[in-house]
């Protein structure tokens, strides 16, 4: 009787079904431990570049954007090693634990007197950082930039994993997963940019960055913890070496000439069992010199082919699905680029400004960015709630509007959010002239901080809608086996804003100066500087890049999949869907 209950409770544990929203508190309270930990980490860097290693303020800029910009490349490392090898569960829980490691040694730099420059005294020189200590600060970003590498592009790939594409009951549940995700993110990044900023400038480094090391600590035991639950996605192999035997195989069979039935193109379920779970690839007609791939001649072998000579319809649509999205990826740069300079130049505009609530309390510069945050998540709840039943009127769909439509609005809104930064601008620097204070950078200039709240509080609904509709994209567009890789090209879009933010910056700084000492971007005087030009410059770079958006927008070709049935274990014929699923 003991071992006929035994095999029943067996039984039970096998058949429970793995992942769906028992997961989503333990994957939540990760990302929301991981976030403090990242946004108390990088939030107010630039005051610390500044106050405490006495970086000039367009190399600590520079080194904050390059900083980012490095931290968006590593997640094609980490996708990598997920897709291909490690999976997302356990890229997720090594990365993190290196990220822990970042943030040890950096809070450990701001404890010890000896790993940073003494302070300023009264109207003395300061001195900078020497070797030694940028040493220990650039090691410390470096390894938050490749424990970021991995827990980016898996995190939001890995809770989106739970939730079944083939299951009736679930496939609607992904795209709100998104929204959820990103209002999680926002809410503790909210805190962050309040909290800990608050404790940073007022209590000290050591605990600013102490208290975020620990939430990190917290948030590795958190995920691990749900180990149990989790649905996992065992890894296909390298995505990457199938996009080069495709590309290789269609070099190879570029002179053959193309069959005239597409029914006639090598196809094999078994060998792409494993890449197509959720459902088959089927062809498309965008990239025929690719479908030469798919051609079988007389020297190859079909039952065990090689494939760096012939390739299957399903690998062939991947690569075309990964080049249909590349226009698509590359529209998000220069809203990065925009989005970059809350933490530089806008934060800087901050710290001249009258922050004062009460005469005892002023608000911390590096927390201006909790406007941003305020409406990201009010436009991410007014979304979920409001604007999708609206449009779902009209629509039909289940997610109200497009991914690509929710994308556009947010360019539009980004486009709005530079223009009117120069125009505050203008009136900060006419009320320095007014009192004259234009000579004096360290004096408070008597206009409200609160005047930079339109600009952050657009930043912040243009984010909620491009930012979470590119990551719908990416995720919903990309072949199931190469989800962690796609996601990552969503932080590799962040990658290269912030690397054209730098160089925007460094070219503006080195072209706008003059003989007389003035420049658009002065290092020390901001009110001597034409901080509104370059805004006004960013504003028309944003324009272009709309008008390329709608362009690429407008000729995207949606992946044609034909989805399996997952309760009689065929596919189902009529199944190919030319738009988004989830």
């Amino acid at each position: 009787m003991e071992k006929m209950e035994e095999n029943n409770n067996e039984q039970n544990n096998a058949e429970r079904p793995k992942g769906g929203l028992i997961t989503m508190p333990f994957i939540f309270s990760n990302e929301v431990c991981e976030k403090l930990a990242v946004v108390g980490f990088s939030a107010n860097m630039i005051s610390y570049l500044t106050t405490q290693l006495h970086m000039p303020l367009t190399k600590a800029a520079n080194t904050l954007t390059n900083f980012g910009g490095t931290a968006g490349l590593t997640p094609l490392l980490g996708a990598f090693v997920a897709d291909a090898y490690a999976g997302r569960f356990w890229t997720l829980t090594v990365s993190s634990v290196i990220y822990q490691i970042a943030m040890t040694c950096l809070t450990l730099s701001a404890i010890l007197p000896q790993l940073r420059p003494p302070p300023c005294k009264g109207e003395q020189v300061c001195q900078q950082a020497t070797s030694g200590q940028l040493a220990i600060l650039y090691g410390s970003l470096l390894l938050g930039a490749l424990g970021s590498g991995g827990i980016r592009p898996c995190v939001a790939a890995f809770g989106a994993d739970q939730f079944d594409e083939t299951d009736p009951n679930q496939s609607t549940k992904t795209w709100k997963y998104f929204n959820w995700y990103y209002f999680v993110m926002g809410t503790s990044i909210l805190v962050a940019v309040t909290v800990l900023v608050y404790i940073q400038d007022n209590i000290g480094w050591g605990w600013g960055l102490g208290i975020p090391t620990i939430f990190m600590f917290i948030s590795i035991i958190a995920f691990v913890a749900g180990y149990p639950l989790y649905r996992h996605m065992d890894p296909a192999g390298s995505p990457f070496t199938r996009l080069l035997q495709v590309s290789v195989a269609a070099f190879r069979k570029r002179k053959l000439a193309m069959v005239s039935d597409p029914e006639l193109l090598y196809r094999n379920e078994d060998l792409d069992a494993s890449i197509s779970v959720g459902g088959k690839l089927v062809h498309s007609k965008q990239m025929r010199f690719l479908d030469k791939a798919t051609i079988v001649t007389e020297e190859d072998n079909v039952k065990a082919p090689n494939l760096w000579r012939l390739n299957t319809v399903h690998r062939v649509e991947e690569l075309k699905s990964v080049i249909r999205m590349g226009p698509i990826w590359a529209s998000g740069i220069l809203l990065i680029t925009a989005y970059a300079q809350q933490g530089t130049f806008s934060l800087q505009q901050a710290k001249t400004m009258d922050r004062r609530l009460t005469n005892s309390f002023q608000i911390p510069a590096g927390s201006m960015s909790v406007f941003t945050m305020i409406s990201m998540l009010s436009t991410i709840a007014l979304y979920d709630r409001v604007l999708v039943r609206f449009a779902r009127r009209f629509t039909g769909l289940d997610r109200g509007i497009t991914f690509l439509h929710r994308m556009g609005i947010g360019f539009g809104i980004s486009v709005l959010a530079t223009l009117v930064a120069g125009f505050v601008e203008v009136k900060r620097k006419q009320v320095a002239l007014a009192h004259g204070l234009e000579d004096k950078p360290h004096s408070v200039i008597p206009i409200s901080v609160f005047w930079l709240v339109p600009q952050y509080g657009l930043h912040g609904i243009a984010e909620a809608f491009m930012s979470i509709g590119h990551l719908e994209f990416f995720y919903d567009q990309s072949p199931e086996s190469m989800r962690s890789s796609a996601t990552a090209l969503f932080w590799t879009a962040i990658s290269v804003g912030n690397y054209v933010s730098t160089l925007l910056v460094s070219l503006v700084h080195k072209f706008s100066a003059k003989p007389d000492g003035s420049n658009w971007l002065p290092d020390d005087n901001l009110n001597e500087g034409r901080l509104e030009y370059f805004y006004w410059l960013i504003t028309g770079l944003q324009v272009v890049n709309l008008i390329y958006y709608i362009s690429c927008a407008k000729l995207y070709t949606l992946k044609p999949i034909q989805i399996h049935s997952k309760f009689d274990g065929e596919s189902e014929e009529d199944g190919v869907e030319l738009a988004s699923k989830v």
